[in-house]
């Protein structure tokens, strides 16, 4: 009896696979054939860098290994038949078409039916792409290892953050001018480092860009060195944000700081990664601890911002990964990734959304204690 019923489980083991399978050709002909999507049940399974939320509610996800598209119950890779690049961000323009940014393949847009990579060929100023923004006239700007390029729909114009010598140190001001034609000059004292990690426009309308160095903030005609009270710049910052009050939100190797046009508050001195705030006007960073091997999500309380002490409610995933790609999803969940799990927060649980997290994780398998910093 005992051989017939591994016999008996083994064939439903064959039926269900046979069935699996076919049901995800039947899904896969319904999708856009010159899109060459592939539809899994399994969703990401390497390095989750950049998460997003389209208009339509679908979660899309940059990957090591593509982009995946989340409708809710299934997992579409959108890039696995165009191409094997790694990819960094997300972009979803106000018109409804995406821009993928890559590590080394430049920037591939996708209109939701077909795809067109922009490259070095076309005016790219480097094929490795870290962020992509939209600015209040709907250009699009790429910034990543050789500068930051603005694409106005037709062309590109590429700007380079190259340094140059003072009388006594390194120029402040840089006009854009004649930005291309200055030398690349290195010295002792410092190298310079055109890799931009993050762009954004504020509301009065100059754009802050931040490198592996310096942040520069651009008013159309010159690049001014970012510095705070003490006369520093701040250094290989990699988030830049502006919040719902106005004031300037910066993380990186300096830990966390806010800027609102006047003062300077310093709340964390760890390295910060990511910075987002959520609809409430709570602020979400990920950070790593002072051993610098884990990483942990926290939440600074709104309500506390302007205490010396503010508010702050950890989140500690346990994977010793970095933790990419925080957002708030429509339902007010706040979702992030580390290593290759999604993972969805409602507030008091945590749970991996694709196949490679197999339980809901509750808070004695995560770290959630609210503490002071």
């Amino acid at each position: 009896m005992k051989q017939y019923a591994r016999i008996y489980t083994l064939l439903l083991m064959l039926v269900f696979n046979i069935s699996f399978k076919e049901q995800n050709k039947t899904n896969l002909s319904k999708d856009d054939t010159r899109s060459k999507t592939v539809i899994t049940s399994l969703g990401p399974n390497s390095d989750i860098r950049n998460i997003k939320q389209d208009k339509k509610g679908n979660v899309w996800i940059a990957t090591n290994d593509g982009i995946f598209k989340y409708d809710g119950g299934s997992f579409t890779n959108i890039t696995s038949k165009i191409t094997s690049a790694a990819f960094s961000s997300i972009l979803e323009d106000r018109k409804g078409n995406f821009w993928f940014a890559s590590l080394g393949s430049g920037v591939f847009y996708y209109n939701g039916t077909s795809f067109r990579n922009f490259t070095t060929r076309d005016g790219l100023a480097n094929n490795g792409v870290l962020t992509i923004y939209e600015d209040k006239t709907g250009n699009i700007w790429f910034g990543g290892e050789g500068g930051v390029s603005r694409y106005d729909g037709k062309s590109f114009q590429n700007f380079s953050m190259k340094e140059i010598l003072s009388n006594n140190n390194f120029a402040t001001i840089i006009n854009a001018k004649t930005l291309e034609s200055i030398p690349n000059i290195i010295t002792r004292e410092k190298l310079p480092n055109n890799t931009i990690n993050a762009v954004l426009e504020d509301r009065t309308g100059k754009f802050w860009l931040s490198t592996r160095r310096e942040v520069y903030v651009y008013n159309g005609e010159t690049f001014t060195v970012f510095r705070n009270k003490d006369g520093n710049p701040f250094m290989n910052v990699r988030t830049i944000i502006e919040d719902k009050k106005g004031n300037i939100w910066l993380g990186g190797q300096d830990g966390l700081w806010r800027y609102d046009g006047n003062t300077f508050t310093n709340f964390t001195e760890h390295f910060v990664g990511q910075v987002y705030e959520d609809k409430k006007g709570n602020i979400w960073t990920t950070s790593a601890r002072p051993n610098g091997r884990t990483w942990i999500l926290s939440r600074y309380d709104e309500k506390s911002l302007s205490d010396i002490r503010p508010t702050v409610t950890q989140i500690n995933p346990n994977s010793g990964r970095l933790i990419f790609g925080i957002f708030e999803a429509n339902d007010g969940n706040i979702w992030f990734g580390s290593g290759g799990v999604l993972y969805r927060y409602d507030g008091n649980t945590v749970t991996p959304v694709n196949s490679f997290g197999i339980k809901s994780l509750m808070s004695d398998e995560f770290d959630f204690p609210s503490s002071n910093c």
